[in-house]
């Protein structure tokens, strides 16, 4: 059966004339994924996002502290946020079957997007 044929079965049994069926083609039916890693691919690049934000948070923020921009109360606020940011992001890779090493794209020739410390 051509994905004509698939296309045309599927507006008759919709009530659709046979003209205005989709065409399917053979790379279509290649592409079928399933749910789960749709969902776990688009987890792992918005923590990827989330986690860069983050480190970069945390670096102006101890560049703060070490320029002594910032109070004793203030110093223990941004620890505060950050340790719980963290512990946040480690609860959802745990969710979502992810490792840190995940959330590290390769940029290719530019190395990794996040720092390996």
């Amino acid at each position: 059966m051509t994905g004509r044929d698939e296309a045309a079965d599927l507006a008759a049994a919709l009530g659709e004339p046979a003209w205005r069926a989709p065409r399917v083609r053979p790379l279509d039916r290649r592409l079928a994924v399933d749910q789960d890693s749709v969902e776990r691919g688009l987890a792992s690049l918005v923590l990827t996002v989330i986690e860069l934000l983050r480190q970069l948070m945390e670096r102006q923020a101890l560049r703060r502290v070490d320029l002594g921009d910032l109070t004793d109360e203030q110093v223990e606020r941004v620890g505060a946020t950050l340790m719980a940011l963290e512990e946040q992001m480690t609860q959802l890779r745990e969710y979502f079957g992810l490792a840190p090493e995940d959330l590290n794209l390769d940029l290719g020739p530019l190395g990794p997007l996040l720092p390996t410390d």
